[in-house]
């Protein structure tokens, strides 16, 4: 898409993207993404019709009507999902902070939301034209977040579902860009950018230019797990979600993957804390959204290259026979020779995405 005069994204190319991320086990998709954001406007922006202009308020929206507590599974520890799908995550305050973009179809800006009382941000795109619009929280893959700028991850993908007439929330997740710190033992277990998903789709739901019955979530790999997480804590929060190249809804698939050779020390630690796999099972089967897959309610689409080398295509595959074996409506597009971040065939995958969104959010 062409950008309008003065609005410049510094690119890198595919493949000095892929050796800059991969030592980092980067998990994105933005091989073209930013390796730093743009400043802020020097002018005022606008604010877009329904924004707060205010504090952002943490005044509970959306939350859980509440399940019958023997319907929940059993917690076991307060680390895990079952324990989140008891919480009431609250998401509130959405509000820009600049201008960052304008084309003849949307409009972009740093922004900041709330959630359960901790400041999240993100980037958001708004179709030009009357809304209400339905609308899209984006769940970003891994990136070192010493090295993390705003916005970034899902670059391509923003700027794709804003020209198709989505709202787009990229949310940084904590510990990222300007968001609030996120402890050690909250990025592993990842659950806390799970929470920060959960709110930022309740931040949007609160806004007027937002079709509050018609969103979802996108994930990218690590993004994709964060994803898997958020539909089974909350089954009903939104009505469809896709994910690509994600990490394993095994949760130990994933420590031995990414954490045990390039975070060593996490490793450890975690280790320390709750004992390894092999003497806490059941912890770590608490960490995995598989487990629970049969609370999944909402259609899932995943999507999966042949040639991926970060997150092997087996894991979409089981991803995919778990849930429709949980009686989830899950449908899995593997891409032939496509690598971890997509590229001959991204615009094919999102053409899928977007028809995959428009039927199911009824758009």
């Amino acid at each position: 898409m062409r950008l309008p005069r003065g609005w410049i994204r510094p690119v890198t190319t595919y493949a000095a993207g892929l050796v800059l991320l991969a030592p980092l086990v980067a998990c994105s998709s933005d091989p073209t993404g930013p390796s730093a954001d743009p400043g802020p406007s020097t002018t005022v922006p606008t604010a877009p019709a329904g924004t707060p202009t205010d504090e952002p308020s943490d005044r509970p929206t959306g939350d859980p009507t509440g399940e019958p507590e023997d319907a929940l599974p059993p917690v076991r520890d307060p680390q895990s999902l079952p324990a989140l799908m008891r919480e009431k995550v609250r998401g509130g305050g959405l509000r820009t902070t600049a201008q960052l973009a304008e084309t003849d179809r949307w409009t972009g800006y740093a922004a900041a939301y709330r959630v359960n009382g901790a400041t999240v941000t993100g980037e958001l795109l708004v179709p030009k034209g009357e809304g209400p619009f339905p609308a899209l929280v984006l769940n970003h893959g891994y990136i070192d977040p010493a090295i993390y700028t705003l916005g970034r991850g899902m670059s391509r993908e923003q700027e794709w579902f804003a020209a198709a007439g989505f709202v787009v929330l990229h949310t940084d997740y904590r510990g990222h860009a300007g968001s609030d710190p996120v402890s050690p033992m909250g990025r592993e277990t990842r659950l806390v950018y799970t929470r920060d998903a959960i709110g930022a789709v309740k931040a949007l739901k609160r806004m007027d230019y937002v079709d509050a019955d018609r969103t979802a979530f996108v994930g990218r790999s690590m993004g994709g797990g964060v994803t898997l997480n958020a539909i089974v804590a909350e089954p009903d929060l939104v009505d469809a979600a896709v994910v690509f190249a994600s990490v394993s809804s095994r949760f130990v698939d994933n420590l031995r993957q990414f954490t045990e050779p390039n975070r060593p020390d996490g490793a450890r630690a975690f280790y320390d804390e709750h004992g390894t796999p092999a003497e806490s099972p059941r912890f770590y089967r608490d960490l995995s959204s598989r487990t629970f897959f049969d609370r999944v309610e909402v259609p899932v689409m995943l999507h999966h290259g042949t040639s991926d080398d970060v997150c092997p295509p087996a894991w979409s595959r089981q991803t995919d026979r778990l849930l429709r074996e949980a009686g989830a409506r899950s449908t899995l597009v593997e891409w032939p020779g496509e690598q971890h971040a997509f590229g001959p065939r991204f615009a094919d995958s999102l053409r899928r995405t977007v028809a995959f969104l428009r039927r199911h959010l009824d758009v």
